[in-house]
């Protein structure tokens, strides 16, 4: 692994940080004539002008603009610099950044950018602990409370923008729930999705599923499906994909597969007994987890391959994708070398993984090495060490990714 460190530690606030006073020049700081008189460039620059400079700025140097002076400040915090900004680099990809929670009480924690391969110490809106759950789309982040879990919001982690939703329908108490959103780009609207999932009193192989979904646009929820399954249960994994719901299932007996696939068509509304099972994808593997990501509108699975003779115990993780046109068959992208394998140490059964664009992260709950994948390159490199060192044996560390964006909003 990389051992050389790179982070930043000031905090990393876009709307609040401080900002100093530009410095005013006075015709009479010296009587002596000789002295020659220093101005900033930028002072001789009109604000528009200025402002279309700044457009062209990474996001991260964004954020220490806003620091250099008031002006800077109120240029970067426009309405229309985010507009331009947004169109200047509409047609580059943002390559999503990956947040390390530090301390399983409290959601501080530090961002990667791997783009110039530091971290930044950062600070989430609305989130009180970091065993909430976690979904993300385009630069929107959703966060769940995990206990009565009907504390949901949707922010902007960039802006500090944020918004809480309505409770959603259904049991409060679920023994499981998956969480996901997905950002319409074009009509500037998003969904958010949970799916249920409680056992049946007095029968672990029944389990009661149901599945909910918030409209941006009516800002109200409503109920997509419920049914009752026979020999599996829901998670906790779950995302979209195209306007399709996909989530992972687990069986509780009766069944050569550990995990299994149900993909149900936002777009319909059914409550019929066995909707969810006929649209049932094995997975491509014996797995000892599976982990669901959106990368450009296709399902990844980045999943532990499980010994054959001992499916329960990780040998190596795997990535694949979802072949297109509604089908069941997976295609292997990669396999992780050995050599990062063995990099994170003890690997449980179980690792944090999430992706964005053709970025894929993955890490160990055991400690803070965060391993990332390109899609297109196909090619896996640790990133720079982060600040987070392990204090206690049993300590544990996540995290997720998000795109960072200024221009969207909740």
């Amino acid at each position: 692994m990389e051992a050389e460190t790179s982070w930043t530690t000031y905090p990393y606030n876009y709307i609040t940080t401080h900002v100093p006073e530009a410095e005013s020049y006075s015709d009479e700081q010296s009587q002596d004539e000789t002295k020659v008189q220093t101005f900033p460039m930028d002072s001789l620059l009109p604000n528009d002008l200025l402002e279309r400079i700044l457009t062209f700025l990474p996001i991260a140097s964004i954020f220490r603009a806003g620091t250099v002076c008031k002006r800077w400040n109120e240029i970067v915090s426009s309405q229309r610099f985010l507009s331009n900004f947004s169109n200047n680099n509409s047609s580059v990809p943002q390559s999503p950044w990956y947040f390390m929670f530090t301390s399983t009480d409290d959601p501080s924690g530090y961002a990667y950018d791997p783009v110039i391969r530091k971290w930044y110490s950062f600070d989430l809106p609305c989130i009180e602990t970091s065993n909430w759950f976690v979904a993300s789309s385009c630069g929107l982040v959703c966060f769940m409370d995990n206990d009565c879990r009907n504390k949901i919001y949707v922010s902007n982690p960039i802006t500090k923008h944020w918004r809480k939703l309505t409770e959603p329908p259904g049991h409060r108490s679920t023994d499981y729930t998956a969480l996901s959103t997905s950002v319409n780009r074009a009509k500037q609207s998003y969904s958010v999705s949970i799916v249920k999932s409680k056992q049946v009193p007095g029968d672990f192989f029944q389990w009661d599923l149901s599945v909910h979904l918030y409209s941006s646009e009516t800002m109200t929820w409503t109920t997509r499906v419920t049914d009752v399954l026979t020999g599996w249960r829901g998670g906790d994994e779950s995302v979209i994909c195209d306007n399709v719901l996909y989530f992972l299932i687990y069986s509780t007996g009766g069944s050569d597969h550990r995990h299994g696939l149900v993909a149900l068509e936002l777009s319909s509304t059914s409550s019929s007994s066995g909707v969810l099972m006929r649209s049932f994808i094995p997975m491509p593997c014996s797995l000892t987890c599976g982990r669901l990501m959106n990368l450009k509108e296709k399902l990844v699975v980045v999943g532990g391959i499980g010994k054959h003779d001992r499916p329960d115990i990780i040998k190596g993780i795997g990535v694949w994708v979802l072949k297109g046109g509604g089908g069941k068959e997976w295609q292997e992208v990669a396999r992780m070398p050995q050599r990062f394998f063995q990099g994170f140490g003890e690997l449980d059964d179980v690792f944090a993984s999430s992706g964005s664009d053709d970025m894929v992260y993955v890490q160990s709950y055991g400690s803070p090495a965060l391993l990332t994948f390109d899609m297109n390159l196909k090619c896996w490199k640790w990133s720079q060490k982060c600040p987070v060192s392990k204090k206690f044996p049993l300590q544990l560390f996540t995290g997720f990714c998000f795109e960072p964006r200024l221009e969207i909003a909740p």
